[in-house]
């Protein structure tokens, strides 16, 4: 069974709700910094020092069949698409506020709910962009593409700088994800790095990771991953540090150890550069070249909650569990101060989800 990262947000929502937030145990020191998050995914500090977050909302309420196109297959679509998903401010003492909202959002029709919206978000200098998975026609959404859009965070308002559904859609990969049923027409896009002055954006379904100019809108695809391998990849976090590295689900069955951390160019060559993970959703380097990885879950079979993960890789290779029992984590950075901060029950229904501190002690 090869799943894109869609298809492993279905199981999991079916399991979030079995596990209060009480219930999960830790290995590190950790606090819950933020509460009642619908859907968090991506999340950045900005220059303000205030951490943001992009949240994948609720839907809506319009099906996305009743629109002519190409749908995603029963029983996942049809979708229902609004305008629920939103970036949050996250200050110091730990108050949310709405930093824009109304943006893209689509629910599956399993009962798990599963939902698509604001993926992650990067800054350029003082500019707020954010990575658009929750639009396009086959989301309900065919006035709203997916894309990238930059946010006026004084006024709340945003606007389109690349349509990336149109991109997809004229520059197919060239061995997208092998089940046909499935195929998301419009991607589902997962994480996004800012890097000399341009956007990096993963998507697991199609198989790429593509390079958006803020200021042109112009989309170039760095790398297409799909025609590498018979085994499904699917990226999904991504970081750089001197490289870019990004993360693997790898298939499902979830095998331990199956997943990998893959090292690009920015001229798209990459290779493997560690092994032996586990459903791989956020990378991050800290200021003494340790790598941080993000595992969704570590359980052999299908994701289970209090089965992420958090692990630390020394430079030399040495492989150490970090904080364990998380729910569904899906993105992680580093902040000013050190600290990992993670969203955790990410892919769980509105309102469960956290932002966790991780003190990383030396």
């Amino acid at each position: 069974m090869k799943p894109c990262f869609r298809m492993v947000k279905l199981v999991t929502g079916l399991m979030v709700v079995l596990l209060a937030p009480s219930a999960w145990a830790q290995s590190s020191s950790f606090t819950v910094v933020a509460g009642g998050l619908n859907g968090p995914r991506g999340l950045k500090f900005g220059p303000d020092g205030a951490l943001y977050v992009a949240e994948a909302g609720s839907g809506g309420g319009t099906l996305s069949s009743s629109s002519s196109c190409e749908q995603v297959p029963s029983p996942v679509g049809p979708y229902h698409g609004g305008l629920t998903a939103r970036v949050s401010r996250i200050s110091a003492g730990g108050q949310r506020t709405t930093v824009v909202d109304g943006l893209p959002s689509a629910k599956s029709s399993l009962p798990s709910g599963d939902t698509v919206g604001a993926a992650d978000l990067a800054f350029i200098g003082d500019n707020l962009y954010v990575l658009v998975a929750g639009g396009g026609c086959s989301h309900g959404n065919p006035a709203k593409p997916n894309g990238v859009i930059q946010v006026d965070v004084e006024h709340g308002t945003w606007s389109y700088i690349a349509d990336l559904s149109a991109f997809q859609a004229a520059n197919p990969a060239a061995n997208p994800e092998p089940s046909v049923d499935d195929r998301e027409p419009d991607g589902t896009w997962y994480g996004m790095v800012a890097v000399g002055g341009n956007l990096y954006a993963t998507e697991p379904n199609h198989q790429e990771i593509d390079r958006i100019s803020p200021t042109s809108g112009k989309i170039n695809r760095v790398v297409d991953v799909s025609p590498t391998s018979n085994t499904w990849i699917g990226p999904t976090g991504i970081t750089y540090h001197g490289n870019f590295f990004f993360g693997s689900l790898a298939p499902f069955p979830i095998n331990p150890g199956s997943a990998n951390v893959f090292k690009l160019t920015p001229s798209g060559n990459f290779k493997v550069w560690d092994a032996g993970f586990t459903t791989v959703v956020g990378l991050a380097f800290d200021h003494r070249d340790r790598l941080y990885v993000l595992e969704l879950s570590d359980a052999p079979g299908f994701p289970s909650p209090g089965a992420g993960k958090l692990v630390r890789v020394s430079p030399s290779g040495q492989v150490e569990d970090i904080l364990t029992g998380l729910v569904v984590p899906t993105a992680m950075t580093i902040g000013p101060d050190g600290a990992i901060y993670i969203s955790n029950f990410g892919a769980a229904p509105p309102g469960l989800g956290q932002i966790i501190r991780v003190k990383i002690t030396d």
